[in-house]
C-alpha cells in the first residue's frame, strides 16, 4: 500500500517539478537562487561592512512576514483546531528548513507543555540535534511518504511543510501524500507560485527576494521561516488556551529558573503570596495550572 501510494506520489512530482522547471526557464532563476545586485561586493567587504549590508537587508525579513500575516494566521487557527481535537500536526522540511521545524517542535514542550507526539518534526537535514522522525536525502520522495505512513496520518491531521524554493522534493512528497491521506496541508516558501504554495489548502508566500550570499537559504529565507513558525505555533497554543493574560500557565518547573518563574507566574495570576504560590507548586510537583487549579484560579 505504501510503495503504490510512494509511485503514484513519485509521478505526481515529476509533473510538477517538470512544470516548475519550465516556469523557471522561462522566468529566469526564482529568487533565492538569484544573484542580489545589492551584494555584488561582499566579498569585497570588511567585517562592519558585512553587517551594514545584512542590516540594511534585514527589513525584508520583516515586511515578507508581515504580507503574509493574514495567511500565517490561518495556518495557526488550523494547528489549534487540530491540537484540541487531538490530531497531531507535522511539520516537514530540508537542510535550513530543517533544522528550524526541529527547534519549534522541540520548545512547544518546555514553553506550551505540549505532550510529545502531538508536535512532530520530520526532516530530511543529516545529523540533527532532537528527534526527528525521518532523517533522508532532500530528494528522496520515498523516505516522505514512509514517514507520514508509520505515523499513519490522516484526516485531523496537519501536515505543514518549509522550503524555500518551495521544490524541495522530500517536502513536497509528503504534503503531496498528506493531502491523499486526507490531512489538512500547509505550504511555507519563499518563492512565488512555486509547486509547494500551489498544491497545499494553506499556501504561505515569505518573499524575501534574493540572498546577499547568492542560494544562502539560510539568511533572509530561514529568518523569515523561523518568524513565521514562531507566530504559527504561538497563536495556535493562544487559542489552544495555553496561556493566561500573557503568561505560560503550562509551564512546569524543572530547575531553579523556571521554578522561581512559575511562582511569580502562580502568584500574579492568583493574588496568592509568594510562599502560598510556592507551597501550591510544591503540591503540584511544579505545574503551574496544578497549582492554580489547587487555589482555584
Amino acid at each position: 500500500m505504501v510503495a503504490a501510494s510512494g509511485e503514484a506520489t513519485d509521478i505526481m512530482l515529476r509533473k510538477f517539478f517538470t512544470e516548475w522547471s519550465d516556469v523557471s526557464m522561462e522566468t529566469s532563476l526564482p529568487p533565492t537562487e538569484q544573484q542580489n545586485p545589492r551584494s555584488a561586493g561582499l566579498g569585497e567587504l570588511d567585517a562592519t561592512g558585512v553587517i551594514a549590508l545584512m542590516d540594511a537587508e534585514e527589513g525584508l525579513i520583516a515586511r515578507a512576514v508581515q504580507s503574509a500575516a493574514a495567511e500565517i494566521a490561518a495556518v495557526a487557527e488550523a494547528l489549534a483546531r487540530c491540537f484540541l481535537e487531538g490530531g497531531r500536526v507535522v511539520l516537514v522540511g530540508g537542510g535550513t528548513s530543517g533544522h528550524l521545524v526541529v527547534q519549534e517542535v522541540a520548545e512547544l514542550g518546555p514553553t506550551f507543555g505540549v505532550p510529545a507526539g502531538r508536535f512532530v518534526a520530520m526532516v530530511a537535514s543529516g545529523t540533527l540535534v532532537g528527534a526527528p522522525v525521518v532523517t533522508a536525502d532532500e530528494d528522496d520522495v520515498t523516505a516522505a511518504v514512509e514517514g507520514l505512513a508509520a505515523l499513519a496520518v490522516g484526516a485531523g491531521d496537519v501536515v505543514v511543510g518549509v522550503a524555500a524554493s518551495g521544490s524541495t522534493p522530500f517536502t513536497l512528497s509528503a504534503v503531496v501524500n498528506a493531502r491523499r491521506r486526507g490531512a489538512t496541508t500547509a505550504g511555507v516558501a519563499n518563492n512565488a507560485g512555486s509547486p509547494l504554495l500551489r498544491q497545499t489548502s494553506l499556501p504561505v508566500l515569505l518573499d524575501t527576494g534574493p540572498e546577499i550570499l547568492t542560494g544562502s537559504s539560510r539568511l533572509k529565507a530561514g529568518s523569515a521561516q523561523k518568524a513565521a513558525l514562531n507566530r504559527m505555533t504561538m497563536a495556535a497554543m493562544v487559542l489552544a488556551g495555553r496561556v493566561r493574560s500573557n503568561y505560560m500557565v503550562d509551564l512546569r518547573g524543572t530547575n531553579d529558573k523556571l521554578r522561581a518563574r512559575a511562582t511569580r507566574i502562580v502568584a500574579d495570576l492568583s493574588g496568592a503570596d509568594t510562599p502560598t504560590a510556592r507551597a501550591a507548586l510544591e503540591r503540584s510537583d511544579w505545574q503551574v495550572r496544578a497549582a492554580l487549579d489547587l487555589l482555584s484560579c
